[in-house]
C-alpha cells in the first residue's frame, strides 16, 4: 500500500511546529537569535528579517554580525522609533510605512520591503521588550498573520527562559522599597570626618644647611649620607687647582707691589717724583693686600667643614663629585636625628579643609603597618611645582612620639572637618563635574 500524501496545511503546521521546536532548543541567546531571523524564512518568505531587542538591531537576515553603522540598521532603528513614539508597535500587525517622516521613508523604499510585519516580543507582564521586523513583496495573509502571533509567544518564551528577567523587581514591596531608600539616604546622611590621602616624607627639624661658598667644581666628599659629624669635621673638598694659583699670583704680585713702594721711599729724599709717589705706591699695596687676602680666604673655602654636631643629609656623594656649582647651592644639612618633622605634597585636586594642629597619621614604606601619629604644624596657602611636574600643596607635621629615621617616604593621611557621608563619597565626582560643566 502507498503511504498517504500529507496535505499542504498538514506540511505547513508540521514546518510551524519545527519552528517552535528549534527556537526552545537554542542553547544561548546568540542562537536563538539567529534561529528567529533565519529559520522561519522558508514558511513566510520574507525577504530580510530584524531582530531588535531594547531599541537595538540584534541579528539580521544572513549576516553572522551586526554592523551597528550599517545603513538598513540605522534604518530599521531610527524606524522602529518613530513608530514607538506613535505607539503603532504594540500589537503585531502590518507596518504602515506612511506613518514615517520624509527621510525613514525614502530609506524604507530603498533598503527594505514594501510590505513590513512588526511581530512584538513580550515580557510575562504583557510590556513589549523587543520584536521582529519581517519584510517582503507581497502582503500578508490572515492565516500567516495569526501563525505569525502564535509563535511570537513562542519566540518571547524562548528568549525570557535563556534571559529571564530579574527576580527582584517583584519581590520588594513598595512599602519596603520605600524604606530601604529612605534609610539609604539617612546613612548618607551619617557625619564622618574626612580624610585624604598624599605622599610624605621625613625631612629635618631646624637643621643647617651647608651651602657652597663659591663657584666651583666639587672634587672629594669625605661624608657619607647620614653620617654623624662634629664640629670642625672636613666635610668636602673644592678643586682647588686654580684657587692656589689665583693666591700664589696674588702673593707675588703684593711682593712686587711691596718693593716698588720701598724703593720710591728710598728715592723720595733725593728725587721729589718719587716722593710724590709715594702714596700711589702705598695705595696699590693695600689693593694687592686686599686680592692676596681674598685669594687666601677662597682657597680656604675650598675645605667645607661641619659648624654643628648632627648627621649629614643628603641623597648620594657620587651626585655631587666632579659637578660645578654655584654659591649659594644647597648640598647638604646637618641635622639632628632626634629632630624631625614630615613634609607632605597635598595635590590641588585632593586639597580639603584643614585646621590648625588637625591630626595626621604617616604610614612608612618600610613599616606600612605601623601608624606614625602627628599633628599639621603648617600648611601653605599657594601651590607649587613638586619634583614630578604636579602642583601641590606643601604641608608640614611635627610626630608625636619618636621621629623615624630621616629620609624615610611614605603616606600621610590627613583628617579634616566631619562631613555626610555622601559628600565624603561623592567629592570628587562632584568636583570633576564642576569642572566639566563649568558651575
Amino acid at each position: 500500500m502507498n503511504a498517504p500524501v500529507a496535505s499542504a496545511a498538514e506540511r505547513l503546521f508540521a514546518h510551524f511546529l519545527t519552528l517552535e521546536r528549534q527556537a526552545r532548543a537554542a542553547a544561548d541567546s546568540d542562537s536563538l537569535a539567529y534561529c528567529l531571523v533565519n529559520d522561519g524564512q522558508g514558511l513566510f518568505g520574507f525577504r530580510h528579517a530584524a531582530l531588535l531587542i531594547g531599541g537595538r538591531v540584534r541579528a539580521l537576515t544572513g549576516v553572522s554580525q551586526v554592523e551597528p553603522h550599517a545603513p538598513f540598521v540605522a534604518f530599521v532603528e531610527r524606524a522602529c522609533g518613530q513608530l514607538l513614539k506613535q505607539q503603532r508597535l504594540a500589537e503585531p500587525g502590518v507596518v504602515e510605512l506612511h506613518h514615517l517622516d520624509a527621510a525613514a521613508l525614502a530609506e524604507a523604499q530603498a533598503l527594505s520591503a514594501v510590505e513590513v510585519y512588526w511581530l512584538p516580543l513580550r515580557e510575562r507582564g504583557g510590556a513589549p521588550f523587543g520584536g521582529l521586523w519581517l519584510a517582503r513583496e507581497q502582503p500578508w495573509s490572515g492565516a500567516e498573520q495569526a501563525l505569525l502571533e502564535q509563535l511570537g509567544d513562542s519566540y518571547a518564551h524562548a528568549w525570557l527562559a535563556l534571559q529571564p528577567a530579574r527576580r527582584w523587581r517583584g519581590r520588594w514591596p513598595r512599602k519596603r522599597l520605600l524604606a530601604a531608600v529612605l534609610g539609604a539616604l539617612l546613612v548618607l546622611l551619617i557625619p564622618v570626618r574626612q580624610s585624604v590621602l598624599a605622599p610624605a616624607e621625613v625631612v629635618p627639624l631646624g637643621g643647617q644647611v651647608v651651602a657652597a661658598p663659591l663657584d666651583g667644581v666639587i672634587s672629594e666628599f669625605l661624608v657619607e649620607p647620614n653620617a654623624p659629624v662634629k664640629p670642625g669635621d672636613l666635610l668636602l673638598r673644592f678643586d682647588a687647582t686654580s684657587l692656589r694659583a689665583q693666591a700664589d699670583v696674588a702673593e707675588r704680585t703684593l711682593a712686587v707691589a711691596e718693593a716698588e713702594h720701598r724703593g720710591s721711599a728710598q728715592r723720595a729724599f733725593a728725587d721729589a717724583e718719587s716722593g710724590a709717589r709715594l702714596d700711589l705706591l702705598a695705595a696699590r699695596v693695600e689693593q694687592k693686600r686686599a686680592e692676596r687676602d681674598y685669594a687666601r680666604d677662597l682657597l680656604a673655602r675650598s675645605e667645607v667643614r661641619a659648624e654643628r654636631e648632627g648627621i649629614a643629609v643628603f641623597a648620594d656623594a657620587e651626585r655631587w663629585r666632579g659637578k660645578p656649582v654655584r654659591t649659594g647651592e644647597r648640598l647638604m644639612v646637618i641635622a639632628d636625628p632626634q629632630q624631625g618633622k614630615v613634609r607632605i605634597e597635598l595635590a590641588v585636586g585632593d586639597a580639603i579643609e584643614l585646621q590648625p594642629a588637625a591630626p595626621v597619621a604617616v604610614f612608612l614604606d618600610s613599616d606600612p603597618l605601623h601608624r606614625h601619629p602627628a599633628r599639621l604644624a603648617r600648611a601653605a596657602y599657594e601651590a607649587q611645582l613638586t619634583d614630578g611636574g604636579h602642583l601641590a600643596y606643601r604641608l608640614d607635621a611635627r610626630f608625636d612620639d619618636a621621629v623615624p629615621r630621616i629620609g624615610l617616604r611614605g603616606t600621610a593621611k590627613l583628617y579634616g572637618e566631619r562631613v555626610p557621608l555622601a559628600l565624603y563619597l561623592l567629592r570628587r565626582p562632584l568636583a570633576a563635574l564642576r569642572q566639566a560643566v563649568g558651575l
